[in-house]
């Protein structure tokens, strides 16, 4: 058995750049709770996905549940959100006691589908704000969305969690919709070990986002508290470790893509193989490799095989819909969710895996048709 082999591990720069920032907040003594770096990479994020204002906070969940408030979702409220996504998607609409309405995907995309999301509008007509998310890194057919949701009057908030790097014809994904979220969770394309960013065009919004962030902590001498808080702010040290990782961007996307493509180039020939879609308009920053299996050899086969050699792997989402939690909330589409999560797998896709390590990944999987 060889060395570990993950999914997606964090990779800091070669240079340094993260150090440096984390030492200046030592040097200076803002270890906490904000500081320069908080403030700067802020700036930065913003200034990168081209946006007026962003708060950086304590988790990309945190910037969903924030945005839902800034949007005025409350109790009874309806939010559309896709079924194919991760749970952090869905859980802040529960924590401002709204319902969940949960949208198919489509196979041009894997991301939410027009056609029911326009179907679910019918079905729905009181909604409060649709969640779009860009899955794996791909874009969601946004030109087509944001005609439907402007059509409808209705606020939307971007999970781009997975997706940052990534454009929709030229247009940085999660600067589409009236929020846009970023995560830098672990296993993100960049990290700061744990953390999100909650941006957007709208600066009194997102002044506002800071202050509920911050424990609603009025402008008093004493402590006074107006409005319920939360303690969602971002620390100084870990936004110094964003800083820093935000200067390497574009070469993560570089290397997830050659990953991508060297997994598509060895595998696609193989029978039942296929490959999440990358659509013309679709500069994706390739998060995970995701590919599906349709024939003999099943995502189960090659994650047991992977694991036997000490390689991490992982299924496609499984729907929010069939989720024990969310099973209860109503889903609007014609299953594709479902059959993407029984055909998908999730290939190691660490920007830190060599020549070597792709080898022998492709070698495991393919000995499962060549036995």
């Amino acid at each position: 058995m060889g060395d570990r082999i993950f999914l997606s591990s964090p990779h800091m720069s070669d240079e340094g750049y993260e150090q440096q920032y984390v030492q200046e907040a030592f040097d200076t003594n803002w270890i906490a709770p904000l500081g320069t770096n908080v403030n700067e990479f802020e700036n930065e994020l913003a200034a990168k996905v081209g946006l007026k204002s962003a708060a950086a906070l304590s988790s990309g969940t945190a910037a969903i549940h924030l945005a839902l408030k800034a949007a005025g979702v409350g109790e009874g409220d309806i939010v559309f959100c896709p079924t194919l996504t991760f749970s952090a998607t869905a859980n802040p609409i529960i924590y401002q006691n709204a319902t969940p309405v949960f949208i198919d995907s489509n196979y041009e995309t894997w991301n939410m589908c027009p056609t029911a999301l326009e179907e679910a509008f019918q079905k729905f007509p009181e909604v409060k704000a649709v969640i779009v998310v860009h899955l794996y890194g791909l874009s969601a057919d946004m030109d087509r969305i944001m005609e439907v949701c402007n059509k409808h009057n209705v606020t939307v908030i971007e999970d781009a969690a997975e997706s940052l790097g990534g454009y929709y014809k030229g247009q940085h994904t999660g600067t589409f919709g009236d929020y846009g979220i970023f995560s830098f969770n672990g296993n993100k394309i960049i990290t700061t070990s744990g953390g999100g960013m909650l941006v957007s065009n709208n600066e009194e919004k997102i002044n506002k986002a800071r202050f509920w962030a911050t424990q609603s902590r009025d402008q008093a001498r004493h402590y006074q508290h107006s409005e319920l808080g939360f303690n969602y702010r971002m620390s100084n040290v870990v936004a110094g470790i964003g800083r820093g990782q935000l200067k390497v961007l574009e070469r993560r996307v570089e290397k997830k893509k050659y990953i991508f493509e060297y997994y598509k180039s060895e595998l696609s020939h193989l029978d039942g193989v296929g490959f999440m879609p990358i659509n013309d308009w679709d500069q994706p920053n390739y998060w995970l490799s995701g590919m599906t299996l349709n024939g003999d050899v099943r995502p189960i086969d090659v994650m047991e095989a992977l694991e036997r050699e000490n390689i991490e792997s992982r299924p496609i989402w499984k729907p929010m819909h069939m989720q024990p939690y969310f099973e209860q909330y109503d889903f609007v589409g014609k299953g594709v969710s479902q059959v993407l999560f029984q055909n998908g797998i999730c290939l190691p896709s660490d920007t830190k895996i060599i020549e070597h390590d792709l080898e022998r990944i492709v070698k495991v999987i393919k000995g499962l048709w060549f036995k």
